[in-house]
Order: C-alpha cells, then structure tokens, then sequence
C-alpha cells in the first residue's frame, strides 16, 4: 500500500479510531487527515462533501460515531439513531462521489441479535430481535452496513465492512455517565479514594 496516500479516520479520537491511526503511523502513513478541529461535522452532508473535497482522501476507515453505554442509549435512542444514520450516508455518499480508494465501515458487536447463537456469525445478523436498550443505535449500525454493501453492488465501490469484539483500551469512553459495564468497572476500581473507604 502506497503509505504516501492521504488517509480519513471516522472517530479518530475514539478506542478503536486511535488504535487505526496508531497502527497507520506506524505502518508510515504520514497523510492523515480529520484530527482534532479539523474534524467535520458528520452529520452535515455538505460539510462532509466539502472535506472530501479539499482533502481528497483515500483510505478512509469509519471507526467511530455517536455512542455511548447503556445509560446513553436508554436516555438518547433517537438522537444516537439519528446521527448514526446522518453519519453513514453522509460519508458514504462521499466516498462515492470523490473516488476513494477503498472504505472500511465498523458495525459494532450490538449489532447481533440479543439471543444470537455462539459463537456469532455474520450470516446471524437481522434473524433475530436486537438488545433493547441500544436498539435505535444498533439498527442505525446495521443500515450503514447494508448500505456499504449495497454501493458495492450497485456502483461497484470499494466498500468493506466489519464488525469488531467489544474492546476496552486507551481512549475509551469512561465518563461516569456513559461508560459501558467493564470500562465503569475498571474506572471505579482505578479511582483514588480517601484512605478507610472503598472505591
């Protein structure tokens, strides 16, 4: 791979974004855009076609959107749905009209369905109801992937997509109000605490 090409990581600043642009660092990549405040709105289409525009990117990794724990999901469903959505097609879309190389969509281990089979396959997605709680932000997940795959079929583009374990690293989301289960529990145990209390 020609490590000189211009490279787009969704949700960089998020566990599974950072360990991509990790790995293209190290890999020599040194083209990387959409860090910090250069990060667009991805739930503006135009914005997003604008950034494609100026910066012509590559490869392009969606590894990111808007998430959170259980808590999260319970008290936004429709906004973590909505923006999730926005996300996917704004992107996509994008990457088709501006010619990108090759485009790597996540899904997220919510994606499966709530009683599914183990261990999880991709043929047991969509047979059976989702979890509840992040029902809204699993099915916007799932129509990103069904839409990756259906400019693939119909355009032709180079479309991937693939569906990570859950993880726990650096940069994951560990705000009292919005962690999943092990990164609350590893937090919690971590905490300083004052001497003769427990964490």
């Amino acid at each position: 791979m020609d490590t000189d090409c211009t490279c787009f990581v969704v949700g960089g600043r998020k566990a599974i974004g950072a360990a991509i642009l990790r790995a293209l660092q190290a890999q020599g990549f040194g083209r990387i855009v959409g860090r910090g405040d250069d990060e667009p709105d991805y739930t503006n289409a135009r914005v997003v076609d604008a950034f494609f525009r100026r910066h012509r990117p590559q490869l392009v990794f969606v590894a990111g959107g808007k998430a959170g724990g259980i808590g999260l999901n319970q008290r936004h469903p429709a906004e973590l749905m909505r923006d999730n959505l926005l996300m996917a097609t704004s992107v996509v879309q994008a990457a088709h009209d501006h010619g990108v190389r090759k485009l790597l969509f996540l899904g997220s281990s919510c994606c499966y369905p709530k009683l599914c089979p183990q261990p999880m396959r991709e043929e047991h997605l969509l047979t059976a109801p989702l979890e509840p709680t992040n029902e809204g932000y699993a099915l916007a997940k799932l129509a990103g992937i069904t839409l990756c795959r259906s400019y693939r079929r119909q355009y032709g583009d180079p479309i991937i997509t693939a569906i990570p374990t859950n993880y726990f690293g650096p940069a994951t989301t560990s705000a009292p109000r919005t962690p999943t289960s092990l990164a609350r529990s590893c937090t919690s145990s971590t905490r300083p605490t004052r001497p003769g209390r427990s964490p």
